[in-house]
């Protein structure tokens, strides 16, 4: 029993150290998966003497109102023969205490976290909210299902207004894991006894009440020792009239063995559960640390190597989501087949090839002279102002495509796990990377541009050849059959215009995506960061460990990580050596 008992001693002691402290931790918790015994009652219902009992030393802060103010974690271990006893707090290293005035009681391995009294009205000096604040901390212990509660409720109060045993009953109803103890027995009136509650009448318990008679506070204040209170309280159940024959069962001595038994019960239930908590945690810590990575060393060249493998990791993910092997690049592929087609719809060619707009260009182009047989001056004017509204949706293209780039790479050095620990880092490449893309667009820009410029440039002759040929028309018609020809003929000439511009614009279509690739996609896949990486090369030793200056906030979670896994491996290998010691 001691060894199992002590085993849970061991990880609870090494999860102080490294500090995990159970509920409302960030990490994974050892803490909460280990039975406890926690000692709950109201304000001088008697804990700190039943604790003091139980050890067999005067340790405890004493005096009115609230004197423990925050969980208390008790670990008793047996001392051999002769070995010299000592007190050690946590918080104090490891500094050994030895100012006793005589020997310990410490019958069995115990572990015990004593929490603050409860109370029920606030007193001068405490905020209202106290009464809650010392429930919710009560509460938050005792619901766990591996606790083992302790409530204490002084004989001399009726059992039904007890604190400890109100807060046990919401939170065990079934009693199973609620041990009652019974305080001041000897300060009941003349004629009155507790039988009811120590057998059980009262309030029914899965485990049996247990009677404690303390030292009252003038045998503190004489200095009574421990092992003379404890005779005298087992004098006192061994000759009352009323408790003798509950005697074998009763006692400081009775409460520590029933406690220790119970408690290594459920330590061996609980030892393979958390035999699986730790193993799963211990996968999980050393995952995060990988993703974490290592600290980085202090020479330049392994700072330089480091920094060219972190844009190398960055470089892979933005290529992955350009390629598909990640989202994002799917949304280039929307610009070209759904947004540049529709923006090429709402161009305004019916307004500019409008019967009134084609009459005022052809007849602007001629000047003073009619033309003869074809209106080309006419004919150019009107395919160029059509051609130019193509470079609105293919610089809007370019610009889409750019804006889905600089997305990809923010999104990319997110993802990217290696430079998470990097934050100037993130910057640097951030900002090298979106000044190449600023590049990469301007030089798309002007390709696409000049696409547009190159086929209002040349008219495609052959298209034109093909036309119908216009008939000449002999003799001076009067004017409205001259006006009607005139119509016509300018109708034509728009149709014409709009059919060339048709022909044009399946070409722009396709030619536009392809020169937006070549410039802007391709170049970020093939050399985004190529003026970084000279620009780093540049740098010397101290402005390389400048770029590699870790998020102080993920080298401390680096060290929580380390410090837990080092919890569990450690409470590994002390479950291990028990076991295998059995």
């Amino acid at each position: 029993m001691d060894s199992v008992i002590g085993l849970v001693n061991s990880i609870q002691r090494a999860c102080t150290v490294l500090g995990d402290y159970g509920s409302g931790d960030a990490l994974p918790t050892l803490w909460d998966s280990l039975p406890t015994i926690v000692v709950v009652g109201g304000q001088s219902s008697g804990k700190s003497s039943v604790l003091e009992s139980i050890v067999g030393r005067d340790f405890l802060p004493r005096g009115s109102g609230i004197v423990t103010r925050r969980p208390l974690v008790l670990q008793l271990y047996k001392t051999e023969q002769g070995q010299e006893e000592y007190v050690q707090f946590l918080h104090q290293g490891t500094k050994k205490f030895t100012d006793f005035c005589m020997s310990f009681l410490m019958l069995v391995n115990l572990t015990l976290i004593d929490l603050p009294g409860l109370t029920k009205v606030a007193v001068e000096g405490q905020p209202e909210s106290i009464v809650q604040n010392i429930e919710n901390m009560v509460r938050s212990y005792v619901e766990k299902p591996n606790c083992i509660i302790l409530a204490i409720t002084p004989a001399n109060q009726d059992v039904a207004t007890s604190d400890a045993i109100k807060l046990a009953r919401e939170v065990d109803p079934a009693g199973e894991r609620t041990f009652g103890v019974l305080t001041k027995l000897d300060l009941m009136d003349r004629g009155t006894n507790a039988l009811d509650v120590l057998e059980g009448r009262s309030y029914r318990l899965q485990h049996p009440w247990v009677g404690i008679v303390n030292r009252s506070q003038a045998d503190i204040n004489r200095n009574v020792d421990m092992l003379a209170a404890r005779r005298r309280e087992h004098e006192f159940f061994a000759t009352s009239p009323d408790y003798g024959h509950l005697a074998s069962r009763m006692g400081s001595e009775y409460l520590a063995k029933l406690l220790s038994k119970q408690l290594e019960l459920v330590i061996k239930v609980r030892i393979p559960s958390i035999m699986s908590l730790i193993n799963q945690s211990i996968d999980e810590l050393q995952a995060e640390l990988n993703d974490l990575g290592r600290p980085v060393t202090v020479d330049p060249g392994s700072h330089l190597y480091t920094i060219l493998e972190l844009c190398r990791a960055f470089d892979r993910v933005f290529k992955e989501h350009l390629d598909g092997g990640r989202p994002g690049g799917d949304r280039i592929y929307g610009v070209f087949d759904y947004q540049l087609p529709a923006a090429l719809r709402k161009l305004p060619f019916d307004r500019h090839l409008s019967l009134q707009n084609v009459r005022k260009v052809v007849s602007e182009a001629d000047g003073y002279q009619p033309h003869l047989i074809a209106p080309e001056h006419g004919y150019r004017r009107l395919i160029e102002g059509a051609l130019n509204y193509f470079k609105g949706p293919a610089e809007a293209s370019v610009d889409a495509v750019h804006f889905i780039l600089k997305e990809l790479v923010r999104k990319s050095i997110g993802e990217t796990q290696e430079l998470k620990r990097f934050p100037t880092l993130q910057v640097d490449i951030a900002a090298a990377a979106n000044e190449a893309l600023e590049r990469f667009r301007d030089d798309s820009k002007k390709t696409v541009l000049r696409m547009v410029d190159m086929e209002s440039s040349y008219l495609t002759v052959d298209f034109f050849r093909k036309l119908p040929q216009e008939a000449e028309k002999g003799g001076n018609p009067a004017v409205p059959s001259v006006d009607r020809y005139t119509e016509d003929h300018f109708r034509r000439i728009a149709a014409n215009v709009s059919s060339y511009v048709v022909m044009v614009c399946e070409t722009l279509k396709n030619t536009i995506p392809k020169a937006v690739v070549f410039c802007q996609i391709r170049e970020a896949k093939q050399s985004l960061l190529d003026h970084f990486y000279t620009q780093v090369g540049k740098k010397q030793g101290r402005h390389l460990a400048q770029l590699l200056d870790e998020d102080p906030a993920l080298m401390e979670r680096r060290q929580q990580c380390a410090r837990r896994l080092e919890l569990y491996k450690s409470a590994r290998n002390e479950i291990d050596s028990v076991l295998w010691a059995r």
